[in-house]
């Protein structure tokens, strides 16, 4: 998750370069295809079967809608209107988003610091979204939290599956999907391969979308998703670190304020406190405990019966 929520923060700072030659919608949709076809030529490359096993096409083109068409061209657009920093504290809001909606479908406990940790967390979201001028790209980069915190709680249902080729179709979809999109609202694409949007697509599509999300949703499978979630903390301090000494990106005073609230509400969610029994055991006693729990859980305990 180190390396993954890195990946994630310098993203914001390759957006906000690759939109200098590029569309914000072609630039999205260049991102998701590029990032399927290299997971699909992957599986390929292994002699993996390309149709996915386990979930249904349905819930692939769902993933896709949220995941990837609404969350790329919402992160994109917003960060277009926004600075680079500010614009990653409100598209990684999904620690705070996705604590009550796991404890509704996995039965992830919710305590009482952490749901304080909301309301706090969400007063530092505002604050940040109204020292950065607020309107459409606040609003945009909230939408983009909103899909990835949907995306995520799907991906607990690829439990099973070939995640490789399951997320490279679901990019693929999310993809075409921007291309009609794209195509709808700016026309033809009108993209100007320069040396630095080759190297900005290159690292979103492989190294920000492909490898990190393949990352991300192993990691969905096996561990808690508040706790997972709250490694996301990093992006943003990571895309402010760096656009911090970029030109024309120096955060606000209250920007940085609202920033700040919002890494502590964060930090309160990961802390470890006391231990809350869950809906199934933490540390099964036999192999058919481990076998057999409920469905939804089996994310929580990564042993295997063989184990």
């Amino acid at each position: 998750m180190l390396w993954v929520t890195t990946a994630w923060g310098l993203c914001f700072v390759a957006i906000r370069w690759g939109l200098e030659d590029a569309p914000v919608l072609w630039f999205a949709a260049l991102r998701a295809l590029i990032a399927g076809a290299a997971l699909l030529l992957v599986a390929a490359a292994q002699r993996r079967p390309l149709r996915p096993r386990g979930p249904s096409w349905g819930l692939l083109t769902a993933m896709a809608v949220v995941n990837v068409t609404v969350a790329f061209a919402a992160m994109f657009a917003g960060t277009a209107g926004l600075a680079t920093g500010a614009a990653a504290v409100l598209s990684n809001a999904q620690p705070l988003l996705i604590l009550l909606p796991a404890w509704w479908f996995y039965g992830e406990a919710v305590s009482v610091r952490s749901a304080a940790s909301v309301v706090v967390g969400f007063a530092g979201l505002v604050l940040v979204g109204v020292a950065s001028g607020g309107g459409q790209g606040a609003w945009l980069s909230l939408l983009s939290a909103v899909a990835v915190t949907a995306g995520t709680l799907m991906s607990r249902r690829l439990s099973g599956t070939d995640l490789v080729v399951a997320i490279g179709w679901h990019f693929v979809i999310g993809g075409l999907l921007l291309v009609a999109l794209a195509a709808a609202v700016e026309g033809a694409p009108a993209i100007a391969w320069t040396p630095r949007f080759v190297l900005a697509l290159g690292f979103l599509s492989l190294i920000g979308t492909a490898a990190a999300f393949l990352a991300w949703f192993r990691q969905t499978q096996v561990a808690r998703l508040d706790l997972l979630s709250a490694w996301t903390l990093l992006v943003p301090v990571i895309a402010m670190a760096v656009s911090a000494v970029l030109p024309g990106e120096r955060p606000t005073v209250w920007s940085a304020v609202g920033a700040v609230i919002v890494l502590v509400s964060l930090a309160l969610v990961t802390v470890p406190g006391r231990v809350r029994p869950g809906p199934w055991p933490v540390t099964p006693s036999t192999p058919a405990q481990v076998a057999t729990g409920p469905r939804g859980s089996p994310g929580s305990c990564p042993w295997t019966a063989r184990d």
